[in-house]
């Protein structure tokens, strides 16, 4: 188990297991999570807009994206945590693991219908869309291209193996950047 002050990125699209993989990782290391995606349903709530409304908010004014990566910037100057976002891999530099997960829209598209208790049509429409703006975001306010995977250590197609799969490939991967336990920092 690594000792010392590990930082982790963990990122991916809808459906991909992002949280699923951060939780275990948090519960197997004991590791702080730290979520965009909850912190972007949080500004969402308090906005009084649905999840959708606030997408299309935030495309209109790029102080929204702006907090919710200072946020997690800021959360990477603590140990042993893992930091979820889309854009986590790009906006935390001295991470010391960045993971990008991936798996094909359909795939992607069921999990989030189970998750959401919607249908898989209407969830491949939502994350096409969703991808779409995403991408036009990103780009127009850092000019970083989502789908640019260059900056990830480790990529994993989730379509591939289950979450004690994917976990157990990130434990591998952890375990063996230190094999000593010992961080350095």
């Amino acid at each position: 188990m690594p000792k010392g002050c590990l930082v982790i990125t963990v990122s991916g699209l809808a459906g991909s297991g992002t949280t699923t993989l951060c939780r275990n990782l948090a519960k197997h290391y004991g590791f702080k999570h730290v979520y965009a995606g909850l912190i972007f349903r949080q500004m969402a709530k308090e906005m009084g807009m649905s999840l959708q409304e606030f997408q299309k908010y935030a495309e209109m004014h790029p102080e929204i994206d702006r907090e919710v990566d200072r946020r997690q910037v800021e959360a990477a100057k603590e140990c042993n945590v893992v930091i979820e976002g889309r854009l986590a891999g790009w906006m935390v530099k001295n991470a010391d693991l960045k993971i990008w997960l991936d798996a094909p829209i359909q795939v992607r598209a069921q999990r989030v219908a189970k998750r959401e208790g919607i249908s898989v049509e209407e969830a491949f429409m939502q994350i096409a869309e969703r991808e779409m703006q995403n991408r036009k975001r990103y780009l127009n306010l850092y000019g970083i291209d989502i789908n640019d995977l260059s900056v990830y250590d480790l990529v994993i197609n989730t379509a591939n193996w289950g979450p004690d799969g994917v976990f157990a490939i990130v434990k591998a991967a952890i375990d063996h950047l230190y094999p000593d336990g010992d961080t350095g920092k």
